[in-house]
């Protein structure tokens, strides 16, 4: 991805220099349960997070040339979400409001509670924040297998953002108010469709920000599919527990992942984005 000497957001706050504060207890078992009911997530984590939570000091931790290098980075990439989304929402006649990306090691104090790294990136509705931690990348690629690259972070943040659309659209609160009047398992369904489309809204902000800023690299697109594989509920599953439940899915399959950023990615219609038709049926 061409992003060096572009733009940078204002709306990234980098907290990497404080390491501390409330960190997950234990980890291990529970920081795999953690990361798979809140990876890549956007709901109301409060009381998970919360639960899980035990006090340790805080302390400095001077950034690196590198952790400074990908912070930049970052804002580009957040700088380009909000021009294709300032661009999209004043087509359809709407102001879009920027959320704050906020970047943070081992642990961080959100509006919807204490939080971990084991959460994984996650977008909070309460303060219009996305949190997230960079190790997180190198859990992917050595813990699910995916592969390396500059675009990944970008998908993962896009897909962030995504869920940021969905409240200002009002999709989230409707889902969730669905959700209450719905067993467990149906509730997981519209949950699942929750997330492909903040895919698909990913895969539409990789089209608009192309035409745009001519940005992308060839491998960039199989960075983000990578990334969405290695996320897909089915492959997490198999990984930690060794079976596949599709009721208990919460984020849709490898193979779902993949075709929604792609459709977003090819269409690069947001009309096209309907990933609740199979759920409403």
């Amino acid at each position: 991805m061409k992003w060096m000497g572009r733009r940078e957001s204002g709306n990234v706050e980098d907290r990497r220099g404080m390491s501390g504060g409330k960190l997950a207890a234990g980890g291990g078992i529970i920081g795999v349960i953690v990361l798979l009911i809140n990876l890549l997530g956007g709901g109301d984590m409060g009381s998970v997070l919360n639960g899980l939570q035990e006090s340790a000091p805080a302390t400095e931790v001077p950034l690196t040339a590198e952790d400074k290098q990908l912070g930049k980075m970052v804002r580009v990439i957040v700088a380009d979400t909000e021009d294709v989304w300032n661009k999209i929402f004043a087509e359809n006649g709407q102001d879009y409001r920027e959320p704050t990306l906020v970047l943070f090691r081992d642990g961080v104090q959100t509006g919807c509670g204490n939080a971990s790294s084991a959460s994984g990136p996650f977008y909070c509705p309460v303060d219009e924040k996305i949190y997230m931690d960079l190790t997180f990348f190198e859990q992917l690629q050595t813990r699910f297998g995916a592969k390396g690259g500059d675009f990944a972070i970008a998908y993962v943040i896009a897909h962030e953002v995504g869920h940021h659309v969905q409240t200002l659209l009002g999709t989230s609160d409707k889902v969730r108010q669905i959700q209450q009047q719905v067993s467990g398992t149906e509730g997981n369904r519209w949950s699942v469709a929750l997330e492909l489309q903040a895919d698909f809204y990913a895969g539409l902000w990789a089209h608009h920000t192309q035409q745009l800023k001519q940005s992308l690299e060839p491998g960039d697109i199989e960075e983000a599919l990578s990334a969405a594989q290695a996320v897909g509920d089915d492959a997490i599953q198999q990984r930690t527990t060794g079976s596949v439940h599709q009721e208990s899915f919460t984020h849709g399959s490898s193979q779902q992942r993949m075709y929604w950023f792609t459709k977003g990615f090819k269409t690069g219609d947001i009309g096209q984005g309907n990933t609740f038709e199979e759920v409403q049926r």
